[in-house]
């Protein structure tokens, strides 16, 4: 195997991408702290309502609070990870998380609820540029889609085990239950830290070779404005951030609010619709992964923007059939078409964004785009509740298929904008291997 690698002939594997150990690694930290989140974060208007006493405005806003600190929080972890490695970032964000949960643990006024909120929001927003730019780092450019492909099937696989534990330990009648999994959300935040401590990346040119872009004789920091200059990049900004919102940000807020209003379904039929999600995603991730092999990220941007549209489609008939098991399996059936969208998404927006960036500036670039799926998560919620809450209804989701199909267009427009090398998809388990960077694992593993 050492002989086969070393003269660069193509390794084949199974389902199962090849990644380089300290990705694995990395990933395993990954699925441990989604299993912390999973723990509390569906839990948190729960906590912060029931078991805290706050309004149910107060409470709504305590959630909230985590993701507008994420504004700050992506930036910045972009700019402390091009400042002090990804590798450091990445632990300084599990550290200032850890501390948010246990904040929130011990909270019980607010105030406290507010600042901790607060504090665990910008802990995981710094966290989530720093790890994008360490995995590309670790993964190489022939394995940056596979290697984000695993860990979106890592996330929901640990965010479901996660979920499913506090369902089966929390009550709102013991307060010492929700305290209990705040503090092991801290933990998986924790425990991460010393894993990290022992994998010392020598920098991003030492496990990869720039794909993009030409060797400088002496690399420069480029500050936000320069990224954003990037015209290229700037095109995949505004089309995550449109995609994101007309869909990663509807499912999660206009989505419960129609299936179980308008169309009618018990919380039980709404719970079995999301849990289909995640499972689909969980099993399919991988298998959507080799089929894209050797496409273009544009092609499969697309596709899953058709997907999302079909899913929406289907939203709207669910709501046309009144409440009942015809209802449900309609419902179902949409979040499971809306996870394959997920899953054809997955190994291209990030992926093209480190192979747009320089080396020296990929935590910068991870930033700003962490900020693009950031800013879809706060406007779809915004904009879908006001829209239901307008009686539109079925006309919010006809309009959302629609702008699905236009994002689909843009998508594939987007390509003669992009280097051929930031849009293709590898295929998986085909990686190229040379002496040089084995040579740089090792160099990276060692120091």
């Amino acid at each position: 195997m050492r002989r086969r690698a070393m003269t660069g002939r193509p390794r084949r594997s199974g389902l199962i991408p090849e990644l380089p150990r300290q990705a694995w690694v990395v990933l395993g930290g990954d699925f441990a702290s989604a299993v912390g989140s999973g723990l509390t974060l569906p839990l948190l208007f729960i906590y912060a309502h029931q078991v805290r006493h706050l309004s149910d405005g107060a409470a709504g806003l305590v959630v909230a609070t985590i993701a507008l600190a994420s504004l700050a929080g992506n930036p910045l972890g972009g700019v402390l990870a091009d400042q002090w490695t990804p590798r450091r970032a990445l632990m300084a964000g599990l550290a200032i998380a850890a501390a948010g949960s246990i904040a929130l643990a011990m909270a019980s006024t607010a105030t406290e609820l507010f600042a901790a909120a607060g504090v665990l929001g910008l802990g995981v927003a710094v966290m989530w540029p720093a790890q994008d730019a360490l995995l590309a780092s670790l993964a190489g450019q022939a394995a940056r889609s596979a290697v984000f492909a695993v860990r979106h099937a890592g996330l929901n696989a640990g965010l479901g085990v996660g979920a499913l534990t506090a369902a089966a330990v929390i009550s709102v009648t013991d307060p010492a239950t929700f305290t209990g999994v705040y503090l092991a959300d801290a933990a998986s935040f924790l425990v991460f830290i010393p894993v990290l401590a022992r994998l010392r990346p020598a920098g991003p040119s030492a496990v990869e070779e720039p794909s993009c872009h030409p060797p400088a004789a002496a690399p420069r920091r480029t500050g936000l404005r320069t990224v954003l200059a990037d015209k290229a990049f700037v095109r995949v900004w505004a089309l995550t951030a449109v995609l994101v919102t007309i869909s990663f940000g509807q499912s999660q807020g206009s989505f419960p609010g129609y299936a179980t209003r308008i169309g009618g379904i018990s919380p039980h039929g709404l719970a079995l619709a999301f849990a289909a999600n995640t499972l689909t995603v969980v099993a399919g991730q991988l298998v959507v992964l080799r089929w894209l092999g050797g496409r273009r990220r544009t092609t499969a941007v697309a596709l899953a923007a058709a997907a999302w549209s079909a899913s929406w489609v289907i939203v709207i008939v669910g709501g046309q059939l009144g409440s009942g098991a015809a209802a449900t399996a309609a419902f179902v059936g949409a979040m499971i078409i809306f996870a394959v969208g997920e899953c054809l998404l997955s190994p291209t927006l990030p992926a093209i964004v480190n192979d747009l960036a320089p080396p020296e500036s990929a935590g910068r670039y991870n930033g700003l785009g962490a900020l693009a799926f950031t800013t879809g998560f706060l406007l779809g919620p915004a904009s879908g509740g006001a829209a239901l809450g307008a009686g539109w209804g079925s006309g919010l989701f006809a309009g959302l298929a629609a702008a699905c199909a236009v994002a689909g267009v843009a998508a594939l427009r987007l390509r003669r904008h992009l280097p051929s090398a930031a849009n293709l998809i590898p295929t998986a388990g085909r990686i190229e291997v040379s002496a040089d960077e084995h040579s740089g694992a090792r160099e990276m593993a060692s120091a």
